[in-house]
């Protein structure tokens, strides 16, 4: 018998006792399987993150959004994000945290209705891994900014 969950932060519906985080180490292991998937990480990462915003501190979630602008509105590359962030996220330069820590982590003001999530990423399957992971940064970034 097939026993359906749905994840308490995105909504997915996994079978059978699959996690998010079982589905963001799949991603993890087809960008190491071939190297040029890759070129999505950052997008990848940062979705999943936005996804489940109670891994990220409240700081580190609002700065996660603005890098999610930087590469869907401004079309930033991750070299060109991490040049104009280096100093901002620098451990020995930042005051604020960027991960969860007991009792302080990010959470949105509203629930969102998240389009795409990581269990439609995997479902898409490893040949359609770019193209899904910029569909799924795009779904992201539409549901986190609609009002």
């Amino acid at each position: 018998m097939t026993t359906i969950a749905h994840c308490p932060d995105c909504g997915a519906a996994h079978a059978n006792g699959v996690t998010c985080q079982e589905d963001f180490y799949q991603m993890l292991y087809w960008e190491a399987e071939v190297p040029a998937r890759g070129e999505v990480h950052h997008l990848m990462v940062l979705c999943y993150h936005l996804q489940h915003p109670g891994l990220y501190s409240p700081a580190g979630l609002q700065h996660a959004l603005g890098l999610l602008d930087d590469f869907i509105v401004r079309g930033k590359s991750p070299a060109e994000v991490r040049q104009l962030n280096r100093d901002k996220v620098a451990s020995d330069q930042r005051a604020w945290k960027i991960t969860a820590r007991p009792g302080v982590q990010g959470a949105y003001e509203r629930p969102i209705a998240w389009t795409l999530t990581a269990a439609d990423v995997i479902a898409g399957g490893a040949d359609a891994y770019c193209d899904t992971v910029r569909l799924w940064a795009r779904s992201v970034h539409e549901a986190v900014n609609s009002k």
